[in-house]
């Protein structure tokens, strides 16, 4: 019944006794749903803010938890919660700190005065500092960090968005060396770990190992850094001949490498680093054409992606393989100025014209001109996009059928009638599955969407789902969370979902 209740805490029509009885339960994904009612008593935010960070952060994040009415000392996470957004006074920072139990939650605020994150530093356990290590954005202690034996503190001094070049350069140059990694704590070395280990608890991917030079750590704590956009291209360029492909696959998707590194790279033969490479934007127009040719359906698709293609390569690229794009938008043709986006609406390509179709800024005429295009693709991609009136709507389902389904059902101006037609006749579940959020959906589309598995999850929580059917969704176990918050469900129906008094 948990998520049944989750469902409930959800549902705007819920009476306040109700809200009240789920409150006094303790379940945590619970208290995070309530939290996000707008109709809590300020008794009940004080109660589910102590709930822990994440329901306190949700309730801070509404603006109804603030600092002027939290005591730190007594609630706790609705301190924390608002020191990590920046809104509690700087010594609420020492006096949380004074309770073990909090340091990984005050780890993992950006906001952590520097005297408490150095008291974490010198006592903290290695999960503990990986936390400060992602938040931390002191370039002092994040050196501090990168010299910590640990390679997983190590690494996640990488991963920091704020880590400065000369920590990251420390890191990809081996200063200072490990004295441990993971792979030697575990092992006596040497050792490499075996594709069927037979130890249960044991993560390391298969390959794994250490010969005395912690070269396991060191991988891993290179390859966060390589992705690092401050990372110092000298420094990063030390591993261009790196026999790991991991490695150069990282350098391949950086942009400040220069022309000799990216020609290196594409001597490549390997998937792994030929794709960062075509999607790289910084390679230049001669190597994007070259990319384009190679016979790897992977590669050809990131050159696809790169938003500085030239248009003919673009159109070329189909050649000999199939690139299934689905609804991504690749950034180049999003970008298209005017006189590209007429260019690739008259391409004899029918790919081309329907990702421009994925585009919602269409100019009007070239909108228009695509809702007439006789490829049923094109027609699809088109039919959602907002603009078209009733009759263009009407004319895309008359000339393709359930072929363009999928987006006249995605097209929020879609009137009621032409939605009940197309559950009419013959269907997909992906126009299913559409239908069953849209806002202009009746009880008949709706129940003709209960078809579907997926669809049936959607539609439990639709406002217009005839009360039967939506009975028999509470009744069955997979949809019933979801049955639980659509608001046309009856107050008695409601209250008989709740726990016992």
């Amino acid at each position: 019944m948990r998520r049944v209740w989750e469902g409930l805490a959800g549902n705007p029509a819920l009476p306040a006794e109700a809200v009240e009885r789920l409150v006094r339960l303790t379940e945590p994904d619970l208290s995070w749903r309530l939290a996000g009612r707008a109709d809590l008593t300020g008794r009940q935010v004080e109660v589910l803010a102590e709930r822990g960070i994440a329901v306190a952060a949700e309730l801070v994040e509404t603006g109804r938890v603030t600092a002027e009415g939290v005591d730190p000392r007594r609630r706790p996470f609705a301190a924390l919660a608002l020191l990590r957004a920046g809104r509690a006074p700087a010594g609420w920072a020492e006096l949380l700190a004074e309770r073990r139990e909090l340091w990984p939650e005050l780890a993992s605020s950006e906001w952590l005065p520097d005297k408490v994150a150095r008291r974490l530093l010198a006592e903290a356990d290695e999960d503990v500092l990986v936390e400060l290590a992602e938040a931390q954005p002191d370039p002092g202690v994040l050196a501090a960090l990168a010299a910590h034996p640990s390679q997983h503190v190590r690494r996640a001094v990488a991963w920091n968005p704020a880590a400065p070049p000369a920590v990251l350069a420390g890191l990809l140059n081996d200063r200072p060396p490990l004295p441990s990694c993971e792979v030697c704590r575990r092992h006596p070395v040497p050792w490499t770990h075996p594709p069927d280990c037979p130890d249960p608890d044991c993560r390391l991917p298969a390959g794994a190992a250490c010969d005395g030079s912690h070269q396991y750590a060191r991988h891993t704590i290179v390859e966060a850094a390589l992705a690092h956009p401050a990372a110092p291209a000298a420094d990063a360029l030390r591993h261009l001949y790196d026999p790991s492909a991991f490695l150069r696959a990282q350098l391949a998707g950086r942009t400040d490498l220069g022309p000799d590194a990216y020609e290196q790279l594409a001597t490549e033969t390997l998937p792994l680093v030929l794709e960062p490479l075509a999607e790289n934007p910084a390679i230049g127009e001669r190597l994007i054409r070259e990319l384009a040719t190679v016979p790897s359906e992977m590669v050809r698709r990131a050159v696809v992606c790169n938003p500085a293609v030239p248009l003919d390569v673009l159109d070329r690229a189909w050649e000999g393989v199939v690139l299934k794009l689905g609804t991504t938008l690749p950034s180049r043709t999003a970008a298209a100025d005017p006189v590209e986006t007429e260019r690739l609406a008259a391409s004899a390509n029918p790919e081309l014209r329907r990702l421009l179709a994925l585009r919602r800024d269409l100019p009007p005429h070239v909108r228009d001109r695509l809702a007439a295009d006789p490829d049923a693709k094109v027609a699809n991609a088109i039919a959602a996009h907002p603009g078209l009136d009733e009759g263009q709507l009407t004319a895309l389902h008359r000339r393709h059928g359930r072929r363009v389904g999928p987006g006249l059902a995605a097209n929020p101006d879609t009137p009621t009638a032409l939605l009940r037609a197309l559950v009419a006749s013959e269907h997909n579940v992906a126009t299913l599955r559409a239908l069953a959020r849209h806002p202009a959906a009746d009880g008949t589309t709706l129940t003709a969407c209960l078809r579907d598995r997926r669809a049936r999850e959607r539609a439990a929580e639709h406002p217009a789902l005839p009360l039967d059917p939506l009975r028999e969704l509470l009744a069955d176990p997979e949809t019933a969370h979801r049955a639980a918050a659509n608001p046309s469900l009856p107050v008695a129906d409601l209250l008989r979902l709740l726990p016992p008094e």
